[in-house]
């Protein structure tokens, strides 16, 4: 085994789990009053502690896909600079923007995805699951170029390890958002109305299942007769009374489209970046919950970082389970023409930076 497929199938295993412990990633996406459109999400790997690094890819970069043999794959050249958030290795763009606003993630889609099998023959235009954000990222604007792109069948998407499928979510700045899933090699693209991302089953299923839950609605349920007992709330929020509260991507689906979709709206792009990071706080994995009393690995959370991407205004945010603290990367500051293909840690240190109140 090559030293590339070694450093994947170690990847792999922490970004993926397994059948039996699927790992947890959440997207959501919100809107402004000023237009402004947000997509953030999570990313979990609760068996150890992920590589997790930013990369800036700058216009006219020649790239070269993984294949499950080597990087032999399709080469292509970026037409527009690149923001990637990436995990295991530096061409692993787990979540990104490009300059023209056009984002893209991928979420662990297990037993419900698959791929065309690998033809060597056709390695030339073959491109790693992996790297596909980073093919899309870097030739693509919008929406609608991606879909014509995926659809024309020049490009064939391949697995990089038997244990890993993916599905996508990609947006534009119009504020337009679509899942990509891949069923025997054939890609399908849903619409998505409600602004919400997990893993597996499909996507249509967990839209499906959204109407097991019709009875739940924001606010307090009124107070009732039960015969001649008279009920009334505990508290607030009991017309949620019922919402799934647990880590499976199902559950997770269904919390995060009624707190995205009872959400306020923000008056600009930060306010509803922060508002992200706020809902996103609901679905940190605890290190714990998915492992034997004491089997746990030796980092802060499951949850390893979360992103907000800001497509209308060219910014990424970012933190960790090492730092709390939200960091901006603004792609209005980078000149893609002339910076250099580079990629840096997410955390400069693993520790968390307190700020010490000095009382007089």
């Amino acid at each position: 085994m090559n030293t590339m497929a070694k450093s994947f199938l170690l990847g792999c295993a922490a970004l993926c789990g397994s059948a039996t412990s699927s790992i947890a990633c959440t997207g959501i996406s919100l809107t402004a009053k000023d237009g402004s459109y947000v997509q953030a999400r999570t990313i979990e790997g609760a068996a150890l502690k992920l590589i997790s690094e930013y990369v800036i890819i700058p216009r006219g970069y020649e790239m070269q896909s993984y294949t499950p043999n080597a990087k032999n794959g399709m080469k292509f050249t970026a037409k527009y600079g690149v923001v990637g958030l990436c995990v295991v290795e530096k061409e692993f763009i787990a979540e990104g923007m490009n300059e023209a606003g056009l984002s893209t993630g991928l979420f662990f889609f297990p037993n419900y995805g698959s791929y065309l099998p690998y033809n060597p023959e056709e390695a030339d235009r073959s491109v790693g699951d992996l790297q596909l954000n980073a093919w899309m990222l870097s030739q693509f604007a919008t929406v609608d170029e991606v879909k014509e792109a995926v659809t024309s069948g020049k490009v064939r998407v391949v697995g990089l390890d038997a244990g890993s499928v993916v599905h996508y979510r990609i947006g534009d700045k119009s504020g337009r958002q679509v899942v990509l899933e891949f069923v025997d090699g054939v890609p399908h693209f849903y619409e998505n109305a409600v602004g919400v991302l997990t893993n597996s089953p499909g996507f249509p299923w967990h839209l499906a299942n959204l109407n097991n839950y019709v009875n739940l609605f924001p606010g307090s349920a009124p107070n009732q007769l039960l015969g001649q007992q008279a009920l009334s709330p505990f508290g607030g929020n009991s017309g949620m009374l019922g919402l799934p509260g647990d880590a499976t991507p199902p559950s997770r689906f269904v919390r995060a489209a009624f707190f995205r979709n009872t959400s306020p709206q923000r008056p600009d792009g930060f306010s509803t970046v922060t508002q992200c990071f706020h809902i996103l706080n609901n679905f940190d994995i605890p290190i714990g919950i998915e492992h034997k009393k004491g089997e746990g690995p030796d980092i802060p959370s499951a949850t390893q970082w979360t992103s907000a991407i800001d497509l209308t205004n060219g910014r990424v945010y970012y933190k960790t389970s090492y730092n709390n603290a939200i960091r901006c990367i603004d792609l209005n500051d980078i000149d893609f023409a002339k910076v250099k293909y580079q990629w840096h840690p997410m955390d400069k240190t693993e520790s968390q930076p307190v700020e010490m109140i000095k009382i007089e």
